[in-house]
Order: structure tokens, then C-alpha cells, then sequence
């Protein structure tokens, strides 16, 4: 006697489904999939009518999950990760695997893409597309993402897979000519703050055992990357990671004569945990791990 499988729901029903499920709206879901909204919402309505069972909440124009359809959420997700790193493995040798892999700014700059050309030549089965991203982002945040480079204030959620491959030293730097206006103290200084991480010189101050100064004037700028910049032009000291500023470091624009400090996560690269095992970000978690510690180990003999 043959057993017969049970129908399964359309696939488009289905990538739909798992779009909303991801991106948290129509709208989202159909800029993932690259269609318009109504068609996201005619595909949700033929799930429906497969199972016979509402499957979503209706709120005028918004449409979310049910109680019922999240735990459908869980499966097809899980599904369709299976399916991708099934995918993976039967890519053709030579043919390489594409990752969109979102990087905070200057870190991109400083640091990444400087290092693109290596990680290409290295791993061969690898097509990176480089993300630049708000520091703040997380992967919860960006759908079109496949993995994400976070410094050590990025806290990842319990379904995201996060592997530590380098030190995260922050502390001031500011140009040779800033530095020798200073005195003996910072006070006499002119504080650069990048309003998307604002908090670095509290948490630098903390966590040096620094006293906190009053500095003689402060100054904002939108972002890291202008803070960098205004540093190296002289206005005064920021506080910058040290992967965002290894070149200028070397080349002597700035200097960092109070020192760094560590965050005990560091730089990680972090992935959907679904994705973890995909031969792809397993091949650039990898070649990031050896290259950080190479990094490590320079940074701790200077």
C-alpha cells in the first residue's frame, strides 16, 4: 500500500508567508520579495484558504501573525534554512556563493574592505557584497542581510549565532597637534562627540578607571566617520575604535597617548542562527577568526 503525502501549501504562498513572518509587514515583505503588496497579500489569503483556518490579524491595512500562524512561522523558517544550505552544498565547484554582509561605516572603511581583496583570494567560493550599516543596526533590522559585523556594544538576540574573531580596543585619539595643545590632562581639550555612539566617552571613562573631566568645549557631529574626520583635522579628541583608525594610527594622523580599552565581546560576526551552518558564512567566519587573531597578536606586541 503506497502512503500518501499530504498536500503541501503553494511555494509562493509559502515565501510569502515566510516574508511577513521575517520583515514584520506587507510592505516590508514585498520590497524582500521584490513584488508589490497586493500580490503579498493574495498569497497569505491562498494560505488561508489551504489550511481553512484564519492564520493572521487584519488591523485595517496592517496584517500580523496569529497565535497559530507563529508556530507555522517557526517550521517554515527552519524549512527553508534546510533548503538554502541544501542548496550550498550542491553549488558547482568554482561557482561562487553570494553574501550580502552588513559592516558599521568606518569600520567598512578602515578596516573590511581593505581586506576584501585577501578574503576574496582566500576563500574563492565567496561573492561579498559589503553593507555599510548605522552601528545601531541589527540583523533584526535588515532582512536583505545575510551577516553582520558588530563591536562589542551589539547585543544579539537569542536567535542570533555570534562568533567573537577579534579585540574591540576603544579610546581618545585626536591629531599630534591637538594632543600637544593638551597639557597634562584632557580638560583643556575640545570633546568631538559622534551622536551614534554618544556613550563611548562615559564607557571609555568607566572603564579606564579614568576620572571624568569637564572638557573646555564639546562638539557634535552626526557620526562616527565626521567625528574621525574632525579629529584628524585638528577641532579636538574623539573616541574611536581602533580597527576604525588602524591606518591612521600607523600613518601618525592621530594619536592615542591615554590608551584603550577592551570589551570583553568584541568584534563578532553574527548570523541568523538557521544560517550558521551555511558553507558560505562558515568559510568567512573562518578566514575573520585567523585574521583576528593575526590582529591580536600585532596589537598586543606594539
Amino acid at each position: 500500500m503506497t502512503d500518501k503525502r499530504p498536500t503541501l501549501p503553494p511555494l509562493n504562498a509559502l515565501r510569502a508567508f515566510d516574508a511577513l513572518a521575517r520583515c514584520g509587514s506587507l510592505r516590508a515583505a514585498a520590497n524582500d520579495l521584490g513584488v508589490v503588496p497586493g500580490a503579498v497579500r493574495q498569497q497569505l489569503s491562498s494560505l488561508e484558504e489551504h489550511f481553512g483556518v484564519p492564520l493572521f490579524n487584519r488591523d485595517g491595512g496592517r496584517v500580523s501573525l496569529n497565535d497559530t500562524s507563529r508556530r507555522l512561522a517557526d517550521a517554515v523558517g527552519v524549512a527553508f534554512a534546510i533548503i538554502a544550505r541544501a542548496a550550498d552544498e550542491v553549488t558547482p565547484q568554482g561557482q561562487r556563493s553570494k553574501l550580502r554582509v552588513g559592516v558599521p561605516m568606518p569600520m567598512a572603511a578602515a578596516w573590511f574592505i581593505p581586506r576584501l581583496p585577501r578574503i576574496l583570494a582566500d576563500v574563492k567560493s565567496l561573492e561579498i557584497q559589503v553593507v555599510p550599516v548605522p552601528v545601531s543596526l541589527s540583523l533584526t533590522d535588515a532582512a536583505d542581510i545575510d551577516a553582520l559585523i558588530a563591536g562589542g556594544e551589539y547585543r544579539p538576540l537569542p536567535d542570533i549565532s555570534a562568533t567573537q574573531f577579534m579585540n574591540d580596543e576603544f579610546g581618545p585619539v585626536g591629531s599630534p597637534e591637538a594632543i600637544a595643545q593638551l597639557g597634562p590632562g584632557l580638560d583643556a581639550g575640545t570633546a568631538i562627540i559622534a551622536r551614534d555612539v554618544s556613550y563611548l566617552w562615559d564607557d571609555w571613562f568607566r572603564e579606564s578607571g579614568t576620572t571624568p573631566v569637564r572638557f573646555q568645549r564639546r562638539t557634535e557631529f552626526n557620526d562616527l566617520m565626521l567625528a574621525i574626520s574632525a579629529a584628524k583635522a585638528g577641532l579636538g579628541l574623539t573616541i574611536a575604535p581602533r580597527a576604525s583608525i588602524e591606518a591612521d594610527l600607523a600613518a601618525g594622523t592621530l594619536i592615542a597617548p591615554f590608551g584603550f580599552c577592551a570589551r570583553p565581546a568584541g568584534y563578532r560576526l553574527c548570523c541568523r542562527a538557521v544560517d550558521r551552518d551555511r558553507k558560505a558564512i562558515v568559510a568567512l567566519r573562518a578566514w575573520l577568526v585567523a585574521e583576528g587573531k593575526a590582529a591580536n597578536l600585532h596589537v598586543a606586541t606594539l
